[in-house]
């Protein structure tokens, strides 16, 4: 089947004919997205027009475990002799015609400085967290070959890293929806994932492949996370991790949210990291918790105490005997206690220290009151923030160096 991919394969999942530098594959999740991309380079190995390939993923782990060792990876596309060899210690894919391809991660932009190539493939481009810098370092780089090209294979979201390519001339966009790719997805995640968002703004995004922008009536905007995005954090006064546990545990429970976020020594407030998650155990977000604490050398843990009461606090305390943890209960509804941090938002007081996907979708798209899903990564956030810089502590003198 792989050897007759132009066979086998969908109209858009096949390279575009014309001048272009830019392949933009949209796709819906299972779209067949990894494949096209593989696909894709598989061919130009073949035919000797690429051997000097950048693979970019949004961490080394997911360049490794999709794009080259996954279902439709690189790896599973070929067969004996043509099947190329992976050296996980130089993070690079070789050929047996002596093509290479070099694995980086789009969390460490810097790593592309250097390299040169003739080909890239990078996937997920929409999530990245440094995406600006990572791309940026990228285009440098392709700059071997009498015409270097990249494909990008990505879910979309309005970003704007993804807006300017599609305002590019020099790309060429093609899109698919999960559906189109159903013949090679588990009835199980057609009847349950599909089922479920089917016909909402999330799954027009992550089904259908569209580029949904913001909705109008949420609190949050895109334009003004990004206007005040920084990539590095400055000296922190203080930092909490706040965690909006679920209700319940299991595949079909609510994320725990689990946000960090920081005061800096100028007054204004960072968000660190996002360690949040679907289907954990109270054990394990509360381990994930600990972690992010240690990690991000917090002062406070900040929980509410809603769903568990003091239950919060005993699992805590179970993985990390020592936490500092203020459980905080919710006395108003959601819009009362998001606004003031919106307000802050708005007002240019908070930065997000690069990008965290998912965590600004659910920004930007929730509307308190409307939808039965909670929005834990927004709650989170909201505990943490109200407790750096709209509580009586968020003067605290305490100034340290990261």
């Amino acid at each position: 089947m792989t050897g007759h991919w132009p066979f086998w394969a969908r109209t858009d999942q096949l390279p575009p004919e014309g001048d272009w530098t830019t392949w933009l594959v949209l796709g819906g999740r299972g779209a067949g997205k990894t494949r096209t991309g593989a696909e894709w380079v598989r061919e130009e190995v073949t035919r000797g027009r690429a051997g000097r390939i950048a693979l970019i993923g949004e961490t080394y782990n997911d360049v490794r475990e999709v794009m080259i060792e996954g279902p439709s990876g690189l790896r599973s596309l070929s067969m004996g002799d043509e099947r190329p060899r992976y050296e996980a210690t130089r993070r690079r894919l070789l050929w047996p015609n002596g093509a290479v391809a070099q694995a980086f991660s789009a969390t460490e932009p810097d790593g592309l400085r250097g390299p040169q190539f003739d080909a890239a493939w990078t996937d997920e481009l929409a999530k990245w967290r440094y995406a600006d810098a990572a791309w940026d370092m990228l285009q440098f780089g392709l700059r071997l070959g009498e015409r270097p090209r990249q494909v990008v294979t990505t879910t979309p979201r309005p970003v704007p890293i993804l807006k300017r390519l599609l305002a590019d001339a020099s790309t060429v966009t093609s899109r698919a929806a999960t559906y189109m790719n159903r013949a090679h997805l588990a009835e199980a995640f057609l009847g349950q994932v599909i089922a479920r968002y089917e016909g909402t703004r999330l799954g027009r995004q992550e089904l259908d492949a569209e580029l949904i922008e913001d909705n109008p009536d949420a609190l949050w905007q895109r334009e003004g996370i990004e206007r005040t995005r920084v990539r590095r954090e400055p000296e922190m006064r203080r930092i909490v991790v706040a965690i909006d546990p679920p209700a319940t545990s299991g595949p079909d429970a609510d994320e725990c949210g689990i946000i960090i976020a920081g005061l800096g020594a100028d007054g204004r407030g960072y968000v660190l990291d996002d360690r949040s998650g679907g289907g954990l155990s109270p054990l394990a977000w509360a381990r994930r918790a600990a972690e992010a604490f240690r990690f991000h050398q917090a002062d406070r843990i900040v929980a509410e105490a809603n769903q568990g009461g003091d239950m919060v606090s005993t699992i805590m305390r179970q993985v990390m005997p020592d936490a500092p943890v203020k459980l905080v209960r919710a006395t108003r509804g959601k819009r009362a206690r998001a606004e003031p941090v919106a307000a802050l938002y708005e007002q240019g007081r908070v930065s997000h220290v690069g990008a965290f996907a998912k965590l600004e979708d659910q920004l930007c798209d929730h509307v308190p009151g409307e939808g039965a899903k909670s929005p834990d990564r927004l709650d989170a956030l909201v505990w943490a923030l109200t407790e750096l810089m709209l509580d009586g502590e968020a003067g605290a003198p305490k100034v340290r160096t990261l």
